[in-house]
Formats: C-alpha cells, structure tokens, sequence
C-alpha cells in the first residue's frame, strides 16, 4: 500500500477513488450477479448446525445461546442471534440466509473501499470491486454456515473506521462506538481478534513509527478482549468440537514448517484462483523433509527483503496478510485440521491486505496506461465473476459439492463419508456404500463412516452386514449417539427388541435433545406395549422438531391406543399440515376415527388419502369397511373390490 497526497472525494480524484452511490449500486449488482447460482441453493453439510434449531427459537432458545457454551455448535452469540433472528424471519427456507450472506458480502466490500479512502489508499474502489468478485470469496459467500465470515467482516471493518475516526479526534465516544463494533465483531467471529495488531500496522504504515501514549494504551482494552475471546474459542474448538487427539499431534517445528506453507498456499489462490476446492488434501507435515523448510523461510526472506529495501506499504500488506491468517496458520487447533490444514474461507479477510496492494498496483499502471489497464481490469472482473459463479453453483446441495469436489480430492476420506451421506438423504443407498467402504480404507478408524455404512446397509435390510459396522462404530466412539440410535433400529428389526431398546435409551441419556431417538425410542415402546412409557418421548420428540411429522403420527396412535382419541386429534391433524403428500397420515387417521365409531369422517380420510396413492389397497379396504358401517352398500363393495385388485397386484 502506498499513500496519496489528494484528499478522497476531491474533484480531482478518478472515479476509483471518490465517494459515489453508483459505485455502491455497482458493488451490490456485481455481487448479486455472481452469486445468483448461490440464490438458489439450499442448506449443505453443517449449515444444520449453525441455522437454529427449533428447540432454540424462543427467548429461552436466545438467552441459552449467550449464556450456555453448549447450546451451538461454537460460542459465537451474535452469530447465532443473527440466525435466531433470520429463523424468525423466514424459519427454514434456505433463500432469505443465501440473500442475506450475499448483501453481507456487498457491504463489507463496500466499507472495505470506505477504509481505504480513509487511509488514502489508492484505488479504493477497483480493490472493493477485485474483493467483490473474487472466487475464494464464494465459499463464505455461497455457504450459510460463513455467514460468521460476511457478518463479522462488516463488524471489523465499522470498528476499524471508526477507529481510525476516534484517531483524529480521541473523543472518549468515538472510541466507546469503535470498541462496541469490536465486540460485535469478537461476538460473530474470533478471528476479528487480530483486528488491535493490524491497527498497530496501520499506525506504523501511517507515521513511520509506534508511539505507545497514542497507538499502543488505547488499544490494550481492545487487545485484552481479543485474548479472551481467542481463548475462549480456542477452549470449545478442543473441548466442545473435538480437535484434539491423535489427528492434531503436530509439534513446534511441524508447526512452523505448516505455517509458512499455508501463507504461500493463501496467496498463490488468491493470485491465480483456478484449481478451488471445498476440502483440499491434506498435507504431510515431515520435520525430516528438507524442501518444507523453504516455505517458512521464504515467507520470512519477504518480509526482511521489504524491510530492507524500505518498501513499508508492501510491508504492511504483508504483515497485515499473515497476522490475519494466524489464527489458521497451525498454531491454534482448529477441527477442519483433522481433515485439511486450508481452506478458502480462513482466509476471507486475509484476502483484504493483499486486494488492497493489487488495487493501488491497478492504479500505477492506470496512470501510463489508463485504456489499456481499464479494458484488462474489466476483462478481469468478468473472469472473476464467471469463476465465482461456477464455484458458488457448486453449494447448490450436498450431492453437488461433493461431487465436484470428490473430482479434485479422491482420497479424502471426508469427501467420500460425505458424499455417501448425500446420496444416503437422496435415496441411493447401494450408491452409498462404495464410497464408505472406500472412506474405511482411507480411515480404518473412522466411527462416523462406520455407522453410515451400517445404517445404510440396515436400510437395505442387510442386518446381518449392518450390525457389526455399527457394533464397530460404538467401540471406536462408545458415547456415539447416533450410532446407539442406528444400532438399535438394526436390533428391532433383527428381533432383538431388548437389545434395541437398550441402545435408543443411551441414545437419549447421551444426547437429551436428540429428537429422533426419542420419536425411535416412543416407537419401540409403544411396540412392545409399553404406551403409557412411549408418550412421554414422543412429546419430547415434538419439542425438539415441531417438523418431525413421523413423531406427530407416532403420538397419535400411541393416544389412540391409549384410549385418548380426543387428545390425539391434533397431533394427527398436525401431522397432516406436516405431511401432506404422506397417503399413510390419512390412512391411520381414518382408522383412528373409525375406531372411534366416525366413520363418516373416516371415508373422507380414506378419499383423501386415495387422491394421493389411488392403488393402495388398505386404503381402499378400510373404506370399504366404513362404507359399509354407514349403509352405502354399493360404494362398499365397489371400494373392496379394488382392495381385492390392488392387493392381488403388489
């Protein structure tokens, strides 16, 4: 970076450097445009934990996510109020989060051009716009599990301008404003703690020097917060997350050697982004590998080379580069290490130090050749945002990203676990199994693909492949709940009703909020009847997933059974709005209700219930029956006629 001596928004200024509501309007289209593939996409891999859960969307829900570590998936409370807020909003339509993350995306480029004025940066604009556009953004962009990324960069860079305009003035409200943004930021994203240290870069850039009185005691409160909150993440990432182990056994040297690599494997993306994926292999880190040592030590040789050749703008995008990286440079745990040591969105706001040095380069090379350098910068925005909109097409759904990123990364036993759960939720579970089998030999001890490969061959009513998968799992992970869950299905089915009831009941003590083990877990009680023993998990089930249509008509029968028919009405009438193309709602409603002697109300079930599945023959069978309680002879026989044909058919 290098200054200017014209102020911003002066008449002399170029466009690129001036304050204009047509650039901000440019910004918003170009993202919105790119993105567009992003629009249309629904929820991928972790997004189900991090958009609220049904249990959390109440006051009680919100106050739990800032007064209880465990409530998230990580303790950052804004974020997920963000979300309760958004859940409120438009529940689980994934397209209100997907606009969301993309106009996040479009202000901070936007403030981003702001502070860059501030600083007398040239070319303000073209770096907002390189930002805008650029395809390592897309994976923070495009996933709503990064809107921790979009949202805390427009917390940091409020705080970062409202700093530098508490610098001009040291009015105490000033730094009150700047510091609440900061804790906005901390509060979305920790990886914003970095923010104190490149203000002091900024400083230095700025003046030449460091004067403690006026940059460094302002902003010890500042730097204070920023070590609570980076140890505060750095507790839940180990303890609440799980990245600790074998997995993460890296030493100092391995350390150093990783870090060093992750800088150059940053820059060289953000240079030349044409081989992005979602989950890139993992490295070997080896101490004994002589050529590992070059990364660390050129990565130093920059910064001494810029040093010493008194190049302080490029030095400070350098510094600023690598400290907003540190938090992912290998020195703190992160889980996705487990898998990858990178990944596009660690570095989301990293990427701003190095747009901001091509921008003013931009501007360099506009002042000899203004034509020439403005028709390749708009070629290059084009590319940009072509890029950007194929990698973001990419978040479509699970199948989609895995797919495409199984292409790039076939060893990874994470892509492959992944992918067989894709296909799993889409129905292809004999296409499943390949890839899980093939994830086990990557990862022998993987508990996680050893319960999707059991439950997927459970699935395929192949228990006795099943059982010793999941048997497997449980020995690698014995507080495995879903695990315990699966197995016990597995059981049932095999006639091991004891052992299965056994296994739902450690599912629910490992994990109380686990909703469909209790709906299982009702199921087998209620099938070994033990009613009175099932209600109370199938309400349980209903708190935690007002969804679950399946745990609304299990409460049903199961109040059926227990001679509360009127108690049970609502829950099968709620289980109808849930499920309405479900032929099987209808059909057990209709013979509750002819139990209960309504059997005028039951033929109207059974109708309806034919309107979605007109061959099915218990639907015609029981309406044949009510029919005939009610006198109509001739629409009885008729209707047990088609329950002769349709049965003699399957």
């Amino acid at each position: 970076m290098t200054s200017r001596t014209s102020a911003p928004g002066t008449a002399t200024a170029p466009w690129w450097d001036r304050s204009s509501p047509w650039l901000i309007v440019l910004i918003f289209a170009a993202a919105l445009v790119a993105y567009s593939p992003a629009l249309s996409a629904g929820f991928i891999w972790d997004d189900a934990g991090h958009v609220t859960r049904p249990e959390l969307r109440t006051l009680g829900g919100l106050y739990r996510i800032w007064f209880d570590f465990g409530a998230t998936q990580q303790y950052y409370p804004l974020l997920h109020s963000a979300f309760w807020l958004e859940s409120h909003l438009w529940g689980d339509a994934p397209f209100g989060y997907h606009l969301l993350n993309v106009l996040l995306h479009a202000t901070a480029a936007c403030l981003f051009a702001t502070v860059l004025r501030r600083l007398a940066v040239p070319g303000a604009w073209l770096a907002a716009l390189l930002f805008t556009l650029h395809p390592v953004a897309a994976e923070s962009v495009a996933w709503v599990a990064e809107q921790k990324n979009t949202l805390s960069l427009v917390f940091y860079l409020c705080a970062a301008l409202a700093y530098l305009r508490f610098e001009d003035d040291r009015r105490p409200a000033r730094y009150a404003v700047a510091s609440l943004w900061f804790f906005a930021a901390l509060a979305t994203k920790t990886v914003t703690a970095t923010l104190p240290a490149a203000l002091l870069v900024l400083a230095w850039w700025r003046r030449g020097r460091i004067d403690v009185r006026r940059d460094v005691l302002p902003l010890l409160p500042w730097f204070a917060l920023a070590l609570v909150g980076g140890l505060l993440t750095a507790w839940a990432e180990r303890t609440l997350i799980g990245a600790q182990g074998e997995g993460f056994g890296l030493g100092p040297v391995e350390r150093v050697l990783l870090a060093g690599r992750v800088v150059w494997f940053y820059l060289l993306q953000l240079l030349w982004p044409a081989n992005l994926v979602f989950i890139y292999p993992r490295w070997t880190v080896d101490a004994a590998s002589a050529w590992q040592y070059l990364f660390p030590l050129a990565a130093v040789g920059l910064a001494v080379a810029l040093l010493l050749t008194r190049r302080r703008g490029q030095l400070a995008a350098y510094l600023l580069f690598g400290g907003a990286l540190f938090p992912a440079l290998g020195f703190v745990n992160v889980y996705p290490f487990l898998f990858s040591y990178v990944a596009d969105h660690f570095q989301y706001l990293a990427s701003l130090a190095v747009h901001a040095t091509l921008g003013v380069g931009l501007t360099l090379a506009l002042a000899r050749w203004r034509a020439a350098t403005l028709g390749g910068f708009a070629v290059l925005l084009l590319a940009l945002g072509f890029l950007t909109s194929r990698q973001s097409a990419n978040f479509r759904d699970n199948l989609t990203l895995f797919s495409a990123t199984l292409e790039r990364n076939p060893d990874s036993w994470m892509v492959r676990n992944n992918l067989a759960e894709a296909l799993a939720a889409a129905g292809r579970h004999e296409e499943a199994i390949p890839h899980l089998q093939r994830a086990l030999q990557l990862r022998p001890d993987f508990p996680l693909a050893e319960n999707n490969l059991g439950d997927d061959l459970r699935v395929l009513g192949r228990l006795n492949e099943a059982i010793p998968h999941l048997e497997r799992a449980l020995k690698l992970q014995p507080k495995f709940a879903e695990a315990h869950n699966n197995l016990a299905a597995a059981l049932m089915v095999a006639g091991r009703a004891a052992e299965g009831l056994a296994h739902f009941q450690e599912a629910v003590r490992l994990k109380p909020g686990y909703a469909v083990a209790h709906r299982n877990l009702g199921l087998a009680l209620a099938t070994e009847g033990r009613t009175a023993e099932a209600l109370p998990h199938f309400a349980t089930a209903v708190r935690l997933d007002p969804t679950d249509a399946e745990a609304e008509l299990n409460w049903a029968i199961a109040l059926t059974l227990s001679d509360q028919f009127s108690a049970a009405v609502p829950h099968f009438e709620r289980a109808a709005q849930l499920a309405p193309a479900d032929a099987r709602v209808p059909i057990t409603y209709g013979r509750a209700l002819a139990r209960a002697g309504r059997h005028a109300e039951a033929v109207t079930r059974f109708r309806a219930a034919l309107e979605l599945a007109p061959t099915d023959a218990d639907a015609w069978y029981n309406l044949a029956l009510s029919c005939r309680q009610l006198g109509r002879a001739g629409e009885a026989a008729e209707a047990m006629a088609n329950a002769q044909r349709y049965r003699g058919a399957r």
